[in-house]
């Protein structure tokens, strides 16, 4: 799941007229309120388990709240991204995710080791997103270009997750998240890039777009900790 409208029409060239402090500026502003939207996020994610509130949603009814909630967000996000109502619009996104994500914590909870899994899928995001962060420094190179690529991995990814949805194939949620990992991890790099070289001048959507390849992520990585590394009680 992600927001990807600009993929299109956003290359290097878009922001040279942004001086070099500006574009750190809007850098630093996502980071801030990208770290600030754990926040909520977490506390989503902990009403989420503590009471249960998403252990109905599986299959069909789960997805159709999922994405008309999430795409309600992004919209709502969208229009409001220049204005006061913008960050508090993003943090409320960032509650519905982190309870949309409490049905998965919640499963690998469900392991005797689930706390560890939990932690180690939170280091392994973190690792990553340190690691195309600093990739995203020291490239010089153009890479407006991979949008294109990564939007339709993106399509392809999430047509294959409602299939197999359907079908409830162990390998197939496998081969998707261990997709979903690659493709996100390049789309932090991309989405960092953007805002480094002028092509992402406003810090909402710009974390918007880093949250949900974080989001997507951590989710993927603690399926498969979950699938493999799980230990029953």
């Amino acid at each position: 799941m992600n927001d990807r409208v600009n993929t299109f029409d956003t290359p290097a060239a878009y922001g040279q007229t942004l001086t070099q402090a500006e574009r750190h500026r809007v850098l630093r502003n996502t980071y801030w309120l990208l770290a600030l939207s754990m926040i909520p996020t977490v506390l989503g994610a902990w009403i989420g388990v503590a009471t249960g509130i998403t252990r109905s949603l599986g299959g069909g009814l789960g997805l159709v709240v999922f994405l008309g909630g999430a795409f309600a967000f992004m919209f709502a996000i969208n229009k409001t991204k220049n204005s006061a109502a913008g960050v508090p619009v993003l943090l409320a996104f960032t509650f519905f995710m982190g309870l949309m994500l409490s049905r998965l914590i919640a499963m690998v909870l469900g392991f005797k080791n689930g706390s560890e899994l939990v932690m180690t899928a939170f280091g392994g995001t973190a690792a990553v997103f340190f690691v195309m962060a600093s990739l995203a420094t020291v490239i010089k190179r153009d890479l407006s270009g991979m949008g294109k690529f990564l939007f339709v991995g993106v399509l392809v990814l999430f047509f294959g997750a409602i299939i197999n949805m359907f079908v409830g194939s162990t390998a197939g949620m496998l081969a998707i998240s261990v997709a979903a990992i690659g493709i996100f991890s390049a789309y932090m790099l991309y989405d960092i890039k953007q805002i480094l070289d002028g092509g992402e001048t406003n810090y909402i959507s710009a974390t918007l777009a880093l949250y949900l390849d974080i989001y997507n992520v951590f989710q993927s990585l603690l399926a498969l900790l979950g699938i493999f590394g799980g230990e029953r009680e």
